[in-house]
């Protein structure tokens, strides 16, 4: 009783200075992080998620795209697929092998240029079979893929974001330190919206968002090279605007990038749409 008693009246009388105090580092009166450690053999600089408000925006496209924009430059960059029921970057990158594992952690698997990238899809026995797991086990996966996958040296690691503020979302914004998100985008009229709910999820976690990316902005005429707005004039400038964030890029409708996803071979593409969004990240 008396011990209790004592507890009690250490925690009324805190002043907020640790320095003095025995229960300093397992204080319950300050704010705990949920923040997971990495693997031991991992130097991840940068967490960059790319996010969206909802489905069939081009998060995956987005993500893989930054990866292979930020190799280019030089740098050392992985995908971490937290997309659990739809992943993507597989199909993306030609990724056919499955991932193994000792007792020092999971290996990622490198594409044909040095991406490092770990999906939920390379632990399946087929690539087609669904994963019909529950919220928690969803945000348990995502979190293993941080805490036990070798990823080594890494300068940016992209997190391919599942739509939405759900459990994915959540255990990733709560369990990694992430340093900042992108958000994906279509000109279409709701691109309002979308921004908004990423936008604000982001700041209730505390979380800087880089900027945004609009996907699907146009199509080049192949005669004339004008650029058609096949969804009537883009919205995103305005909603960047009323959030204070700039726009990074935008990203065409073009056959021959969307040939080049459908074959595995994202990393030829040929474009500079995203070469503001990778300066961004340099100056991070």
């Amino acid at each position: 009783m008396e011990d209790k008693e004592k507890k009690t009246q250490q925690a009324g009388s805190c002043d907020s200075d640790c320095s003095h105090c025995a229960s300093a580092g397992h204080c319950g009166s300050q704010p705990q992080s949920l923040l997971e450690k990495t693997n031991d053999f991992n130097d991840i600089k940068k967490v960059i998620a790319v996010v969206s408000g909802k489905g069939g925006v081009g998060k995956s496209l987005v993500t893989s795209l930054m990866a292979v924009t930020m190799k280019r430059r030089g740098y050392k960059t992985g995908i971490l697929d937290a997309d659990i029921t739809g992943p993507s970057i597989p199909k993306a990158f030609g990724i056919e092998e499955k991932a193994s594992a000792n007792e020092l952690g999971i290996f990622p698997i490198s594409t044909g240029t040095g991406i490092e990238t770990m999906s939920v899809n390379n632990l399946l026995e087929n690539d087609t079979d669904p994963v019909i797991w529950r919220g928690p086990v969803i945000a348990g996966t995502v979190k293993q893929f941080w805490t036990d996958v070798l990823w080594g040296e890494v300068d940016y690691l992209f997190v391919d974001m599942p739509p939405g503020t759900g459990d994915v979302p959540l255990t990733v914004f709560q369990s990694l330190p992430v340093d900042g998100i992108i958000v994906v985008t279509s000109p279409q009229e709701l691109v309002s919206m979308i921004v908004a709910k990423a936008v604000k999820m982001a700041e209730m976690m505390d979380i800087p968002v880089l900027g945004i990316v609009e996907n699907m902005s146009y199509l080049k005429c192949p005669d004339c090279g004008s650029e058609i707005s096949v969804f009537g004039p883009g919205k995103t400038v305005e909603a960047a605007e009323e959030h204070g964030l700039e726009v990074l890029g935008r990203i065409p409708i073009d056959p021959r990038l969307a040939a080049a996803c459908d074959r595995g071979m994202i990393e030829t593409f040929e474009g500079n749409w995203l070469e503001e969004a990778a300066d961004r990240l340099e100056k991070m």
